[in-house]
């Protein structure tokens, strides 16, 4: 385990990502097997122990040390791994234990048997060591560093790591933990593995946003592109530096990105990240009826008076992580897939053709397959300028589209996230002013501020005007700000619930959201998708925050109506 402990210790100590992977590469090179493996599958997210629970690890802990004890040093550094791995008794000398061990006994393991395995390896390991065990268990490296950034840093251990890296991304999918083949083609003792590519996985093309991506790296540091006004600078920018004749314009839905393939009788339906969700979705399997391998969008779509009435996300969501669907789920939830990109047509793979001659092909292919419910195209949305489809965009919230796709014609279709190919141009964010209600701490270097808020507006109640819970957000202060925060947390603290402090009803943000949703699971019966804090309201009053029937008044019913949905929730 020390080598591992050493690696996340470093890992998040190091914020340069270059320095991040030269770290990964010179482990990878000098870690045995199978540790190396297993190491690579935490790092990379495909790894799911998750054998340690917070209760289980309190638990454990208390069984230990004073209960108090623990509970005030708990309050004091914020995090729970790093408290246990601190506040453990003393490790006994004892043999070295290996990454290996660990992760093949908590591969067979109940989650009882995994927790007594777990204290009796805390009581061998140092801090550093616990502290890795325990973010191993629990599934929560947080060491900044993602699926791509470990291919990147497995391709520099060859000659061309370019060219590996894509070679990495094509094989990735038909490759399981702990990845020996792998590592041996790599290190040069044996040729590259070789996977059945056919129903494989193909890393998925994604977009850059255009909010930002017009942006200079200086620009984008100075925050620039955080203080001009959008609709301007989009279309200056637009004019100066694309050519609307080089691009294909398409609606963003707002749905999940699927890939899906139907090859020699054979049916699979990956996510963007290479999920295999067949199980979850049989009404779709039932209707790739095709053979090729397609890139759409899923989605709940019903039928209408002359066409598809496509669902809100909402509806989408009561479908997604059901490995098992019940027929009133399928009834009243009607999967569909909307198809955007032809990556194979049953005989070739056309992957490296420009975009205008596969989306021909994609139309010419459509047109031949059986006759396919629950199976459309993607409209293109024909402009000639960017000003014609600024115009367009505007309408994109009041039909349910999320905004945008741009992909320039000449464009071959790319694992990953290239530069330039493609933009996503998706509609501007809501905005309401909601008062802050509760904080907790963050994680990782935030683990010692209140950084993560939530927020509410005002309703009318049985007891008068009351503040309701609508969302939760972290992201949108600078780390000035967030200092000023966490005092402001420590000195309005009304009560504490753990590591929760409720505050009292002193501080206003103007929070940023996508869209609002119709929830049971929340008691003001909303939910914002994706909230983030756009400005902290030092200067406003918190009786002028907003009301719940504004944000009520946002919600997106499927029909296409107007509900004023265009303008922010302030009244």
């Amino acid at each position: 385990m020390k080598p591992f402990a050493d690696l996340l210790e470093a890992l998040v100590l190091t914020p340069s990502r270059n320095a991040k992977l030269a770290l990964l590469t010179r482990y990878f090179q000098t870690a045995p097997d199978p540790d190396r493996g297993w190491a690579l599958a935490s790092v990379a997210g495909s790894l799911d122990l998750r054998n340690a629970t917070a209760s289980g690890l309190r638990t454990m802990v208390e069984e230990r040390v004073d209960p108090a004890l623990f509970r005030l040093s708990y309050d004091y550094v914020g995090d729970l791994a790093e408290t246990v791995a601190l506040i453990w008794p003393p490790a006994e000398p004892s043999a070295p234990l290996r990454l290996s061990d660990v992760v093949e006994t908590l591969q067979s393991a109940t989650r009882p048997q995994a927790q007594k395995h777990i204290a009796g390896w805390l009581d061998r390991l140092n801090a550093s060591e616990r502290l890795a065990l325990i973010k191993l268990a629990t599934g929560g490296l947080r060491v900044g560093v993602s699926e791509r950034n470990a291919k990147t840093a497995l391709a520099a251990m060859r000659a061309d790591p370019e060219a590996t890296l894509s070679q990495i991304e094509e094989m990735w999918h038909g490759l399981e933990p702990p990845y020996t083949a792998l590592f041996a083609w790599l290190d040069g003792s044996a040729p590259m593995p070789q996977v059945d590519l056919r129903l494989a996985f193909r890393p998925v093309m994604l977009a850059h946003p255009l909010d930002s991506g017009l942006y200079s790296a200086e620009e984008r540091k100075a925050g620039l592109h955080e203080q001009e006004d959008s609709a301007t600078w989009t279309l200056e920018r637009l004019n100066a530096k694309l050519d609307p004749a080089d691009y294909s314009a398409e609606w963003k839905w707002d749905g999940i990105r699927v890939q899906a393939i139907s090859l020699d009788a054979e049916r699979r339906l990956y996510t963007r990240m290479g999920e295999d969700i067949s199980a979850s979705f049989p009404d779709v399997i039932a209707n790739m009826t095709f053979q090729g391998v397609v890139d759409g969008e899923l989605l709940v779509a019903r039928p209408g008076d002359t066409a598809l009435t496509i669902a809100p996300f909402a509806d989408l969501q009561k479908r997604l992580g059901r490995k098992s669907p019940g027929a009133k789920t399928l009834r009243d939830n009607p999967a569909h897939i909307r198809l955007y990109d032809l990556l194979h047509d049953g005989t070739e793979d056309i992957r490296s053709a420009p975009f205008q001659d596969r989306r021909a092909r994609l139309d010419a292919w459509f047109a031949e397959q059986p006759v396919l419910d629950g199976v459309d195209l993607s409209p293109l949305v024909p402009f000639d300028t960017w000003e014609a489809l600024a115009a367009l965009r505007a309408t994109s919230r009041d039909a349910g589209e999320e905004g945008l796709m741009l992909k320039r014609l000449d464009s071959s279709y790319v694992g990953g996230r290239p530069t330039g190919p493609w933009w996503k141009w998706k509609r501007d964010p809501l905005s309401a002013d909601c008062v802050v209600m509760y904080a907790q701490r963050g994680h990782g270097k935030r683990s010692s501020y209140y950084s993560d808020f939530t927020f509410g507006c005002w309703r009318d109640g049985p007891d008068g005007t009351e503040l309701t819970p609508v969302g939760k957000a972290y992201s949108g202060f600078t780390d000035k700000e967030l200092v000023k925060l966490d005092k402001w947390v420590r000195d309005n603290t009304t009560e504490r619930f753990g590591p929760v402090r409720a505050v009292k009803r002193g501080l206003v943000f103007e929070v940023s959201f996508d869209a609002v949703q119709r929830s049971t699971r929340h008691k003001s019966g909303i939910a914002m998708r994706f909230p983030r804090i756009k400005r902290i309201r030092w200067d406003k009053p918190v009786h002028e925050a907003d009301r719940l029937s504004a944000l009520e008044a946002l919600i997106f019913d499927g029909t296409g109506k107007d509900t004023d949905s265009h303008t922010a929730a302030k009244s």
